[in-house]
């Protein structure tokens, strides 16, 4: 298949572009304006443009007719979302409209229409009291962030309802680890954060609260494994909604305990006030075990931290990360 990757200058949209062209496909990478550009698999075509951007979108090509589309380009962080909702809204939706329109116009000259798999969160659930998290839990987003994913994929589910593209949405949890060349960087994510004090990069780790509040982490080879499986889940005009996760919970007291675990090394911490978020976040993901036989292989978080221990590049700061990461 010819398949477009948004977002493949990022970290997990990296290991999908590598995953989709170890297993035969024709991709297409497209990037914003990243120098120096990301190192992809071998033959893997990248282009550049800006989502917000029409006339650039066109002129990169993005209309020239996909058979499948991974959209991955998307502003991500909960706290920033707060801050600046517009630009989250903007780049998540606005963006996610003009790709969609873009590829309708590849559409109508191609006649292909393509499986377009969004790269969703568990944002969307907001928090719920249901643990584990089914894909029936009524939306209910806190913030920006999972409100501007929600739209996204309500865009998506109403596109595909007119028979232009057939959409796939994934709700992800906590992705992490590192595969091939592709590593975690955001030092405001939890296990980069862990890492870099270990390495002696940070001083201090900084923990909101006890440290017991409860998430899920998938690595992010298994995360591309999910992509790969989507772009077989539909047709064009249908839709559907996945969570991919594993079912089990980790706090981030346990998290800590095998960054320690891993490195033979101690992570200093300083406890600071409990901050507002769900006590726990964990997904049912019997869905797409049951209906794409996809299975979180490499999940553990003694595996994930191992492999992004093994990537880990020093980062000189203070870390304060929330109970949840």
């Amino acid at each position: 298949m010819r398949v477009l990757v948004t977002g493949a200058a990022g970290f997990v949209g990296g290991v999908v572009a590598d995953t989709l062209a170890a297993a035969g496909h024709q991709v297409t990478a497209l990037i914003h304006n990243e120098l120096p550009p990301p190192r992809l698999a071998p033959g893997t075509e990248i282009i550049s443009a800006d989502l917000l951007e029409i006339d650039e979108l066109a002129a990169a090509g993005i209309d020239r007719g996909f058979d499948a589309v991974c959209h991955l380009a998307a502003l991500t962080r909960v706290r920033e979302s707060l801050r600046d909702p517009l630009r989250y809204f903007a780049v998540n939706v606005t963006g996610t409209v003009n790709l969609l329109g873009l590829l309708e116009r590849g559409t109508e000259v191609s006649g292909i229409a393509p499986i377009v798999v969004l790269g969703s969160s568990c944002a969307v659930y907001g928090t719920p009291e249901t643990q584990p998290i089914p894909e029936t839990q009524p939306p209910a987003p806190t913030n920006a962030y999972g409100a501007s994913k929600l739209a996204a994929e309500q865009v998506l589910t109403h596109q595909a309802a007119t028979g232009r593209i057939g959409a796939v949405v994934l709700r992800s949890f906590n992705i992490a680890g590192a595969a091939g060349v592709h590593a975690d960087r955001d030092g405001t994510r939890i296990i980069p954060a862990a890492l870099a004090v270990a390495s002696g990069a940070s001083d201090v780790f900084g923990v909101n609260g006890d440290g017991a509040v409860i998430r899920e982490y998938v690595h992010v080879g298994d995360m591309a494994d999910a992509y790969l499986a989507a772009l077989d889940a539909v047709a064009p005009g249908q839709s559907e909604i996945f969570n991919v996760g594993t079912g089990v919970g980790v706090s981030v007291a346990d998290v800590l305990a095998a960054v320690e675990r891993v490195t033979g090394r101690t992570v200093r911490r300083v406890r600071r006030p409990p901050a507002v978020e769900p006590p726990m976040l964990v997904a049912d993901s019997r869905r797409i075990r049951a209906e794409l036989t996809w299975r979180p292989t490499r999940s553990t978080i003694d595996r994930i931290v191992a492999d992004a221990w093994d990537h880990a590049a020093p980062r000189a700061s203070v870390q304060m990360i929330g109970q949840g990461g």
